[in-house]
């Protein structure tokens, strides 16, 4: 059941990634949408899944530590990186990529807890790994990267679910580990989404249809993952 659901994720990464190559002529409101799911990713879902996982083995004031080491840690890599706009955007992808995996990780040791927790965690994943695959496409078109080069990206982003679910038969995970592991990749994306794709997105464009688009964005994820923990 949790390879299978691997796989469904895998298909909603790469529809919602060929969805953004074919509106590359409104990539504004591609990423305006991309910016508040990248933020909604990180403070609906990460936030508060790592918070909860580490309750009562790791303090609070860890686990906000990591999330601001994780913004700062990637603010200082993209800065680190060449002044080449395309290894920006494949640090941003390779980033979502890693949490896509980190996706498949929480279907595959959900199941190992029981049926319905896995059930569970799988709806919240796969309701949002369309926005994954747009953001994915979004980070390389904004950073000058070409469609070959998206598409690519998008191959990996939409593998990494299934690879992170396989990986799970392999080794056990702790829950406290696992939210530390979030919360550092809660940092990744508050940078990505509020000093990449948010700004970019209302670079000389119209800014109430972006914004709206904003919001948007922050208001699906968070449905999904409201309607899949209710």
């Amino acid at each position: 059941m949790a390879l299978v659901l691997g796989a469904g994720a895998v298909l909603a990464t790469a529809l919602g990634g060929l969805f953004a190559l074919t509106r590359q002529d409104r990539l504004h409101l591609v990423l305006g949408f991309s910016a508040g799911a990248v933020l909604g990713v990180a403070l609906f879902d990460l936030l508060p899944e790592s918070f909860e996982l580490t309750t009562g083995r790791y303090p609070a004031a860890t686990v906000a530590l990591l999330i601001g080491l994780g913004f700062f840690a990637f603010t200082m890599v993209n800065r680190a990186v060449d002044v080449r706009e395309s290894r920006r955007g494949a640090l941003g992808a390779a980033s979502l990529s890693l949490h896509s995996f980190l996706d498949g990780i929480g279907i595959g040791l959900a199941f190992q807890v029981s049926t319905s927790v896995g059930l569970v965690v799988a709806a919240a994943v796969l309701a949002h790994d369309f926005s994954d695959g747009i953001n994915t496409v979004a980070v390389v078109l904004k950073n000058r990267g070409r469609g070959i080069l998206a598409l690519r990206w998008l191959a990996a982003d939409a593998a990494a679910p299934l690879v992170g679910v396989g990986s799970t038969y392999l080794y056990a995970l702790s829950d406290a580990h696992l939210g530390l592991v979030l919360a550092v990749f809660c940092g990744f994306f508050l940078y990505i989404g509020a000093s990449d794709l948010l700004p970019e997105s209302h670079h000389r464009h119209p800014k109430r249809l972006t914004a709206v688009l904003n919001l948007g964005g922050a208001s699906l994820v968070w449905l999904a993952i409201h309607l899949a923990t209710i």
